[in-house]
Parts: structure tokens; sequence; C-alpha cells
């Protein structure tokens, strides 16, 4: 069950954001490969937990029936469990190399620092907490304000992604100040990603996205189009995905392929 999950296929847009930005600021080890597996697993689990029946109740993604509905609900929890803590598992052979015997003492603390920030990012602090608010709106009659949505946007997606490009870039041992660009890089890239999805379920084509569409408003959620309307919700990933841009360009290095992945997640159909 853990690997239909994680094979299933998807973006791996958390691990290529992670390694590219590890790569712009300098980095050029192998520690990177572990937390780029880890980060992947984390996210898929979040995946195999949220199309649960006690959540969304979703029986497709990525173009076939999703694990709880081939596996059973039962082995669905303990697919996504056994990626969290698989995980963690994974990133940690980052600290102790078999081929190195031990890490350097700075090399450690940027691994060390690194799995706090994921563990941080994908808690209660981040998307697990986005999650819960994302939940507990659900079947709210009153509209949400814009300040819940973004809170819930924020945590729930955007969370997950700054965990990505961070721990790259503390991996890299980028300084304080490119750290906190890259976290607010990344909340804008994460925000404007989950708009862009919600604008997918109302004008998407199920064939593309390789789940089915409406699923939103079938579990009554209030989503960044029913609140601001659809043309609004547009404007806002432009807004949102240029700005991203934006501190890019004051960052060192090659910038190009996070550049065009950017602009790709603007404009992306699935």
């Amino acid at each position: 069950a853990m690997n239909y999950s994680l094979l299933a296929g998807g973006k791996r847009l958390r691990p290529l954001l992670m390694l590219e930005t590890y790569r712009l600021l300098g980095g050029k080890g192998k520690e990177i490969e572990p937390f780029m597996a880890a980060i992947e697993m984390i996210h898929t689990y979040s995946l195999v937990h949220d199309d649960l029946p006690a959540m969304d109740n979703d029986t497709y993604r990525r173009g076939r029936k999703t694990t709880w509905s081939v596996y059973g609900e039962g082995m669905g929890i303990l697919a996504g469990d056994a990626l969290l803590n698989y995980a963690f598992e994974t990133a940690l052979e980052a600290a102790f190399p078999a081929q190195e015997g031990t890490s350097e003492p700075g090399k450690l603390r940027a691994v060390m620092r690194a799995l706090q920030i994921m563990a941080r990012k994908s808690g209660i602090y981040g998307m697990i907490g986005g999650q819960t608010a994302d939940l507990e709106a659900e079947g709210c009659s009153e509209p949400l304000s814009q300040e819940r949505l973004l809170f819930i946007h924020e945590h729930k997606t955007a969370a997950l992604i700054q965990a990505a490009m961070m721990a790259g870039a503390i991996l890299a041992e980028a300084s304080k100040e490119q750290i906190e660009a890259v976290e607010k890089c990344a909340c804008n890239i994460g925000i404007a990603f989950q708009i862009q999805d919600d604008i997918l379920d109302v004008v998407g084509d199920s064939r593309e996205l390789g789940k089915m569409v409406g699923s939103d408003a079938m579990n009554k959620k209030q989503t960044y189009v029913t609140a601001r309307g659809l043309e609004k919700a547009r404007e806002d990933v432009e807004r949102l995905s240029s700005e991203a841009l934006y501190i890019l360009q004051e960052l060192p290095g090659d910038r190009g392929f996070l550049e065009d992945l950017i602009r790709d997640l603007i404009h992306r159909r699935k």
C-alpha cells in the first residue's frame, strides 16, 4: 500500500523545489537526496489520509484508484502513518552517511535544523494545523473571512512547500537572510498553487487532473473561488507568483529552472 501510494506518479514538485533551492544556494553534496525522498513521502501520506472517507472520501487520485479504495480504509490509515514515520527515518540517513561514517559538525547541525523545519511545517503549526482548520470550516454557514481562508491555504499547502525549499537552503548552509527570503518566496508559491487548485476544481478536466472535479462543492468546502470569485482568484495567482519571482531574483545563482517552474504552476491544468 505504501508503494502503491508513493509510486503512483504526481508532479514531484516538492523534491524538485528542494533540490533546485539547494543548488541555487551552492549545495553540492548527497545529503539532499534522502530529504527529497522524505518530503515526497510526507506529501504522499497527507494525500492518502486526505482521500479517506472520514476526510474527502475521494476514490481517484493521480488517475487511478485511491489507496484506501484499493487496500481498505484501515490499510490506508496504516500506509499513511508508515510513510510519515519512514520519511523521518529516511531523512536521518543524511546525518550519518554510510560511506563517510560520520558527518562534519556543521553539516550535522544543518541536517538537524532541516529536520526540525520539516517536522514543524508538516505538523500542528503547519500542514496538519491547516488541514484541521479546513475540516472545521466544512459546511460552515457563514462565509469564511479572507484571513481564515489564507490561514488554511498558508498552512495546509504552503507550509510543506516552505519545508521543501527551506530544507534545501539550510542543507546548502545558506545565510539566515537567504533562508528567510526562501520562506517568503515559498509561502507565495504555495498559496498561489492552492488557489490554482481551487480554480481547477471548478473549471478543470477530470481526465487531465486524474481526479474528480467538483469535489469541493460536493463536500461543501469554501474555497478561494467561492469566497473571492474566479477572476479575482486568477488575478491573485498571478500577483503571488510575480512576488515569488521578484524575491527569487534577490538570491544568487542560476534561477532559470526555478523561475520556469513557478511560471508553469501559474498556468498548470493538472
